[in-house]
């Protein structure tokens, strides 16, 4: 064997080998600390509340950025209400912080050492209760500029990533959501909730995790260089040397945190305590009673940097938050706005849900008046919308579809008197409603004839066939033809090649038997002279 057999054969058995082991480890569970590996194909599954990976082709589109302040808020109008004040700050801050980076690009390509370049990033505080727009407004920014997002709970991270993950793995994080596009992911976002759960209550009791992680992230904001594969993350080293080993190119050994937008966000309860103490009692319109006090925009504007480090949080850390945005808590009116004019509307969702079981759902304007008034108390902003909505209307989707009932009218009867109001829909459930049965045959026909050139004609003995089946199995007539017709475009086609027929009368033996009918057609069309007549059904 010559040497080169003798080195091939071993780095095959060096890949085996770390296969194995590789599959070892999978079966022991995931790694900690969020492996993302660079190159591979096993991708880490995003969480409910953040965006899927999304596909990029380079990091081109950041240097030919080209967005104004004015374009990201029109964005950000047609998904989030209110919150104009915000809205403007975060699109100045990301205009800034991206028309920076174009620069810096442009700089470095003429060959000019760009290090001394002035330039604080424009990393972005946001204050404000939950469910009031914080995390759509990020995600949809990132959406629109075309740059991956990262979203993370800051309660979930610890300074050394012993207990709970390391920040670190944010950056990398970016760089699984960018499809391994390192350069691409330099560029990203990275939104970090629950921030105000890093600083104590006083300075005296501050904890002592949080104030680490405060200090590990104050690094990334600004700028440091982050491994590309965690040191601890053995199963990324693993895939290293099994790329190296294969011939791979290369990956970047690390990340560059340089042009990284940072967005913290958080209610920071308490923090117009803070702000009270500082400019004495009564002096900017307090009540007595702070507890449960949200903080407007009448107390924000006199929020100070020194009232952020009394909270809790280190000088260093707040000092690399330059912007301080505030979103407003919600209320009943704008409630009102985002089911009536967002899109992404929820009553447009419950319409959709009711239309899959035939039912037309129609909100007045008294129920959405009321809905908005409930989801005002909830104190949770918009995903309250969905908690009042389930709250109402599940009776009504287990109880009705499958039944007669076409339309469903939500008032505020409904919402006031529910029990009565569907025991009336039971009732009206029970009745064979044949002109809904009509209109959704008729439907069904009309497609089947788009799609295959040849006609249905439902009799009225097959309606009532199919009203009968609607109530048995508790679905709606056209589910009920799809399933019982799916495969007659074939049989239909045989005969009308043997026969040129074009027309089929569908009556009631064709409900009852639906094989058993189209057989028929079909052997009787052999012994048939070719006809435009169409064969009818004895009743």
């Amino acid at each position: 064997m010559s040497d080169d057999d003798k080195e091939k054969r071993e780095q095959e058995e060096l890949q085996k080998t770390l296969k194995d082991l590789f599959g070892q480890l999978g079966e022991a569970g995931p790694i900690p600390f969020a492996s993302f590996p660079m190159g591979g194909e096993s991708k880490v599954q995003a969480s409910d509340d953040e965006p899927e990976t999304m596909e990029f082709d380079s990091a081109d589109s950041i240097f030919d950025f080209s967005y104004k302040p004015r374009d990201i808020k029109a964005h950000l109008d047609r998904y989030v209400i209110r919150q104009d004040e915000a809205k403007k700050a975060l699109s100045i801050a990301v205009c800034d912080h991206y028309n920076h980076a174009k620069r810096l690009r442009v700089l470095s390509q003429q060959g000019e050492d760009t290090q001394n370049y002035e330039y604080q990033k424009q990393n972005v505080i946001v204050v404000g209760p939950t469910g009031v727009g914080k995390t759509y407004l990020i995600k949809h920014i990132a959406e629109l500029i075309g740059v991956p997002f990262v979203k993370a709970d800051a309660t979930k991270f610890s300074e050394t990533g012993y207990v709970g993950g390391d920040v670190d793995d944010l950056v990398r994080e970016l760089v699984q959501r960018a499809d391994g596009n390192v350069e691409l992911a330099e560029y990203g976002i990275i939104y970090i909730d629950e921030i105000d759960k890093l600083a104590g209550k006083s300075s005296m009791g501050r904890d002592v995790s949080g104030r680490g992680v405060q200090t590990t992230l104050l690094k990334l904001m600004e700028e440091t260089e982050v491994p590309a594969r965690a040191p601890n993350d053995m199963k990324g080293q693993m895939m290293a040397m099994m790329d190296m080993q294969s011939g791979k190119a290369k990956q970047k050994d690390n990340i560059n945190t340089r042009h990284i937008l940072f967005i913290v966000s958080g209610a920071f309860s308490g923090l117009e305590k803070v702000v009270q103490q500082r400019l004495r009692s009564g002096q900017i319109g307090f009540g007595a009673n702070h507890q449960q006090q949200l903080i407007d925009e009448e107390v924000f504007n006199h929020v100070s940097t020194q009232d952020f480090i009394d909270y809790g949080f280190e000088a260093e850390f707040i000092g690399r938050l330059p912007v301080r945005v505030l979103c407003e808590n919600l209320e009943a009116k704008d409630f009102v706005n985002i089911m009536k004019n967002s899109e992404g509307s929820l009553l447009r969702q419950y319409e959709r849900e009711f239309e899959a079981y035939g039912i037309r759902a129609n909100f007045a304007d008294s129920a959405i008046a009321k809905m908005a008034e409930l989801a005002e108390g909830e104190n949770t902003g918009a995903r309250a919308l969905m908690t009042v909505g389930e709250r109402i209307l599940r009776p009504f989707k287990f109880e009705l579809p499958g039944t007669a009932v076409s339309e469903l009218v939500i008032d505020r009867e409904l919402i006031d008197s529910p029990a009565e109001v569907l025991e009336r829909y039971r009732e009206l459930g029970k009745c064979v409603d044949v002109e809904k049965i009509r209109d959704e045959v008729e439907i069904y026909a009309r497609e089947f004839s788009q799609k295959y050139g040849v006609t249905l004609d439902f009799t009225e003995a097959s309606l009532t066939e199919l009203a009968v089946l609607s109530n048995e199995q508790a679905r709606s007539p056209l589910q009920i033809c799809e399933d019982l017709f799916k495969d007659y475009q074939y049989g239909l086609k045989l005969i009308q090649k043997n026969t040129t027929q074009k027309h089929f009368e569908i009556g009631a033996q064709a409900i009852r038997d639906a094989d058993g009918y189209l057989s028929k057609l079909v052997v009787e069309s052999y012994g048939r002279t070719q006809t435009s007549e169409p064969a009818s059904e004895a009743e």
